[in-house]
């Protein structure tokens, strides 16, 4: 596939989406599938839309709230025409007061399985893994 193609343009919009969302449950929610898995940084397993809300909005109204992120992707890989491998470097920026709890890395590595339903690419699973570098 071409470096140019639509659909690595459109997996990289919804990359991009996710970052610019993070801390909007309303638009964020719809850039994943509705079984979508997630594994945050912390190791937290979420699975499904509806959880994903739920734990969002639980952390959005914590002060994790000040806690944002960027994605770097490193490389794309199809599995198939319609179901790609996304490699990115998650970057970690905590917000918070000196007093809330430091996170014990601020790089990771993430993991997106994307899938393209209809027109539509979508997130359906996100592994993100802590690393010391």
């Amino acid at each position: 596939m071409s470096t140019d193609s639509p659909a690595l343009t459109a997996i990289r919009r919804v990359v991009a989406d996710a970052v610019e969302f993070q801390n909007d449950v309303d638009r964020f929610i719809p850039l994943h599938t509705p079984e979508v898995t997630i594994v945050n940084f912390g190791g937290r397993r979420v699975s499904g839309r509806d959880a994903l809300t739920e734990a969002m909005r639980q952390a959005l109204a914590s002060p994790l709230a000040d806690v944002t992120t960027t994605v770097d992707i490193e490389d794309i890989r199809f599995l198939r025409d319609d179901v790609a491998i996304v490699a990115c470097i998650k970057r970690v920026f905590d917000g918070r007061d000196a007093a809330a709890t430091a996170l014990p890395a601020t790089t990771g590595q993430l993991t997106y399985v994307m899938v393209e339903n209809g027109d539509r690419w979508r997130i359906a699973s996100a592994q993100t893994t802590p690393t010391t570098t």
